[in-house]
């Protein structure tokens, strides 16, 4: 447990709540934790604070996606396969995470993000056909090598926006609506945390009872995120998505300007 005083350590688990709830939605939580970790405990090494998010993330995210699988019509035995792949990919990101430098992936990020906003915003039906319809063979390959390995290595090598990006990836490829995307999403985000948790807790980067303390705020947020969701439907998802998409584009725009 680093040093760190009540007010600030108040102050990580509301963020670690609203994260949960952010992640639960549509992804991005990481958005707000990652940042008030950095901001709240600032000689703390790099290292530690991803391995610390991980550690938080993987208990509201876990939380939210049996929420999702008791009362959305989610194909678990896809989601895993895809989540399989994920945390291959995450493991393999997460190894190689201190080699790579950020400066690189940001611009590459940031355009792919604009592009997704523009289209999410100009194409109102995105996210709202009918889940559970018959996905082809090939679909779901591509959704296992891409949005699986694919958005698990980004995951293990960056992180942020990786629930966002499979919500994206997995409505646009399987033809799922918002909430069925966010449900899956959650299954396959589970397991890239899996993965690059057991890489940072093999390497010893993981503050364990801060992580403990911030990770009930993030389980509470989750499950409330979860029932929203899924009791408000696939407009409000796609309101929210857009609110994380932007803010995420914001951040990396700040974050390149003062590399």
């Amino acid at each position: 447990m680093p040093d760190i005083s009540l007010t600030m350590l108040i102050v990580l688990c509301l963020a670690a709540g609203a994260a949960g709830w952010i992640d639960a939605v549509v992804g991005g939580g990481g958005l707000l934790m990652l940042p008030a970790l950095l901001l709240g405990l600032p000689h703390v090494p790099a290292a530690h604070i991803l391995g610390t998010n991980k550690a938080v993330a993987l208990v509201g995210t876990s939380g939210a996606a049996v929420t999702y699988v008791r009362k959305a019509p989610v194909n678990v035995k896809t989601a895993v396969r895809i989540g399989l792949a994920a945390l291959a990919g995450s493991m393999t990101g997460a190894f190689f995470a201190a080699g790579i430098s950020s400066a690189v992936l940001r611009p590459v990020i940031l355009v792919v993000l604009l592009g997704v906003a523009a289209f999410v915003m100009f194409k109102p039906a995105f996210g709202t056909g009918t889940s559970g319809q018959p996905v082809t063979r090939a679909r779901t390959v591509t959704a296992i090598v891409l949005v699986g390995g694919g958005i698990g290595l980004y995951d293990g090598l960056f992180g942020p926006g990786t629930g966002t990006f499979l919500v994206l990836a997995l409505t646009a490829v399987l033809h799922l609506d918002l909430v069925t995307a966010s449900a899956t999403a959650k299954i396959v985000n589970v397991c890239t945390n899996v993965g690059a948790l057991a890489m940072f807790a093999y390497q010893g980067n993981v503050m364990w009872q801060l992580a403990a303390i911030m990770a009930v705020f993030n389980l509470a947020g989750g499950l409330i995120g979860a029932r929203m969701a899924l009791s408000k439907g696939s407009e409000f998802v796609r309101g929210v998505l857009l609110v994380v998409v932007f803010s995420l584009v914001a951040k990396l725009a700040f974050d390149q300007w003062n590399a």
